[in-house]
């Protein structure tokens, strides 16, 4: 049985020629009264003075052995919490989770492609896309390809921020490696995925601070067949011989939207580096390095990831019903 994180119900699409897993938050979005104040029977922390609902917010898990469920665990329920206007929604990437029948379409700007067509099937205009790792490499070429449908971005951990992987003889054969055949890379792949703790304890600073939930989902995902295949085909494209392909911090000057980077700062496997020099780039952006924290840090950090996404859609929200300037 899969895991569905609290507050969400589990939903699924056509596309693709495939079948897509969606999971929703449970609380249905409050209309605006005419008024301009949420309609709700729950008491608002703030009254809202604008009558135009907030963006939806669009999760995009991680690589490796991730799907929704595992990434989004922690803080699907608080995002999505009734009382808001915001939904909250989730999708399983090609060859991940619960997705089925279509197969793993390589780098980052294919698997844009792939939310952008989500995105147009599930009839969002436009969200605050969230992504962590692989899917904050995502979301960036998602804003930068496809800016009509993100309003802001929180990006944890995100990939596609640096020149180099750790060193020229690291990116090299790190690069040799994702060249192997399929006959050697899936039972490479497989066996790898058998050593689940060890894959944890290089993932993050505390594996006792991850809720049994999301250690065992991420157990079943490395053990279900093809598991690790999808990352396989996103490293393949993003791995030059010399340098990342991927490397976006030449072109994220150009998203113009509110960015939040929350990077762990003793992340082992993406270097902050990359965020805080994203930040800088960016014209919007700000960056919270956590401290005692690794790469997953919205699921070791939660409660300070929800502070500060809050304070974040906050701020988008002030941004949106902001009157416009008068003119003279």
């Amino acid at each position: 049985m899969s895991l569905i994180p609290p507050g969400s119900i589990e939903t699924f699409i056509d596309l693709d020629g495939g079948r897509v897993r969606v999971l929703r938050s449970t609380s249905r979005p409050v209309a605006p009264s005419r008024a301009g104040s949420a309609v709700s029977d729950a008491p608002a922390a703030e009254p809202r003075r604008c009558a135009t609902r907030p963006a939806p917010v669009l999760l995009i898990h991680g690589g490796g052995t991730d799907n929704s469920a595992i990434s989004w665990y922690e803080v699907f329920a608080a995002l999505g919490a009734a009382g808001t206007s915001r939904e909250v929604i989730a999708i399983d990437l090609p060859g991940f989770g619960r997705t089925t029948g279509i197969e793993p379409v390589g780098g980052a700007p294919e698997l844009a492609g792939f939310v952008a067509r989500a995105a147009h099937a599930l009839a969002i205009p436009r969200a605050v896309v969230m992504g962590v790792s692989m899917g904050g490499d995502v979301a960036l070429n998602l804003a930068l390809r496809h800016p009509e449908l993100v309003a802001a971005l929180v990006l944890i951990a995100p990939g596609g921020l640096v020149p180099v992987f750790r060193n020229r003889a690291a990116q090299f054969s790190a690069w040799l490696a994702a060249q192997l055949p399929d006959a050697l890379l899936v039972p490479l792949t497989r066996l790898a995925n058998r050593h689940v703790e060890t894959v944890i304890k290089a993932v993050v600073k505390d594996p006792d601070a991850l809720p049994p939930q999301v250690l065992d989902e991420f157990t079943r995902e490395a053990r279900r067949p093809g598991a690790g295949m999808a990352y396989g085909r996103y490293n393949q494209a993003s791995l030059g011989p010399w340098s990342m392909r991927n490397n976006l911090l030449p072109a994220v000057g150009r998203v113009g939207v509110p960015a939040l980077f929350f990077h762990g700062q003793d992340d082992p496997l993406v270097d902050p580096e990359g965020s805080r020099l994203a930040s800088e780039l960016m014209p919007d952006a700000r960056l919270v390095l956590v401290p005692e924290c690794g790469h997953w840090a919205q699921l070791e950090a939660s409660d300070r990831f929800l502070t500060e996404v809050r304070d974040f859609l906050a701020y988008i929200d002030r941004r949106q019903c902001r009157p416009p300037a008068s003119t003279p």
